[in-house]
């Protein structure tokens, strides 16, 4: 700009400034990617089924439950150097840049779709010990102790994939019934709703004292969240997906490299 004689001189912000309101900015870009599981809209299908309440073209009786359940894995509680600073008139929070690794933990929970409750715990790693005491801790209680079936929604973590998984969690509990969402498809998992509030209400900033702290703020905000909740107001139906899958095939395939 001043080699050609457009400005006399000019700041970095304000090359910045101009470069964000650019309509075309070709240094930006956004990752995605779809799932590539050959059998992807039927399970879905059944997912979105479920989440209004059917399975297998049939509505759902009143002694059956929809779960959403997922980990939260490896959060840090990292401790400042120094305290960080409240907030205060046109100031934000002030947090230290460097830490001390205080561990980490890894935070398991359970939300049933359309009551609007809450089951969490905290747990060292995620396996399928760790997963089956959640399981158990949520099944133990009314009304899914005696409830005619449970639909518990899962990914393909492997604390809890395949037929293998299917098997225990029934010998463990008649009345469960474990559902896979496709792979890569955890936008269709209600718990991530729940998790993306955690880190933003809970988890950041991230400044704790040591993991204990970690355990009692998400419990505490779980207890706290529960007594507040409605159901999440999921819009993604059936015939989204149908629109979806209809959009995909239109596309041509990607030519290998």
């Amino acid at each position: 700009m001043i080699r050609r004689g457009l400005v006399a001189q000019i700041s970095e912000a304000t090359i910045w400034r101009w470069l964000a309101d650019d309509a075309i900015r070709p240094w930006t870009f956004r990752s995605w990617i779809f799932s590539r599981d050959p059998a992807f809209a039927d399970k879905a299908g059944q997912v979105l089924d479920l989440y209004g309440r059917r399975h297998q073209g049939r509505r759902l009786r009143s002694d059956e439950f929809v779960i959403s359940a997922d980990e939260k894995t490896r959060i840090q509680a990292r401790c400042r150097c120094h305290p960080s600073l409240p907030p205060g008139k046109a100031r934000a929070i002030r947090v230290e840049h460097t830490y001390k690794r205080g561990g980490a933990l890894d935070y398991i929970a359970a939300w049933d779709v359309h009551r609007a409750r809450l089951f969490g715990r905290c747990e060292e790693a995620t396996t399928f010990f760790s997963f089956d005491r959640l399981v158990a801790q949520v099944m133990a209680t009314e009304p899914y102790a005696s409830a005619r079936r449970v639909f518990w929604i899962v990914d393909n973590d492997s604390a809890h994939r395949g037929q293998r998984a299917i098997d225990r969690c029934r010998a463990a509990h008649r009345n469960l019934r474990l559902v896979h969402l496709p792979v890569h498809s955890s936008w269709l998992n209600q718990i991530e709703i729940y998790f993306s509030i955690v880190q933003r209400k809970v988890l950041t900033p991230n400044d704790f004292t040591d993991l204990a702290v970690v355990q009692d703020r998400l419990l505490a905000f779980e207890r706290r969240y529960e007594t507040l909740a409605k159901p999440f107001e999921w819009k993604f139906t059936r015939s989204d997906l149908a629109h979806l899958m209809s959009r995909l095939e239109e596309k041509p395939p990607a030519v290998a490299a």
